[in-house]
């Protein structure tokens, strides 16, 4: 699988847009990205957290690595291998 050419879909790119044209697109990058590492991080360790304590650990996690993904390459990456396994385990539970 190819994660480098990775194409988000259309609504993704939208909503990106009008972040860009937000106060919060506004901020300067190194700003923004220390804003959603800190966010995105947080909802992560959360999720790794609920595989232990009771909670929805399986949506949370990606939640997590979605919002990291707006501003980080490896977020995006991981991301769209989650998508590509999750893609491959249907195929074998159809057949």
């Amino acid at each position: 699988m190819d994660t480098e050419t990775f194409s988000p879909p259309k609504m993704v790119k939208d909503a990106r847009e009008k972040i860009r044209r937000s106060k919060f697109g506004q901020l300067p990058p190194l700003v923004r990205k220390v804003i959603v590492g800190v966010i995105g991080g947080t909802i992560v360790l959360i999720g790794v957290a609920m595989i232990l304590l009771p909670g929805p650990a399986v949506i949370v996690i990606p939640l997590g690595l979605g919002i990291l993904a707006s501003e980080f390459v490896w977020a995006r990456r991981v991301v769209a291998r989650g998508k590509f396994f999750l893609k491959r385990v249907k195929q074998k539970v159809a057949s």
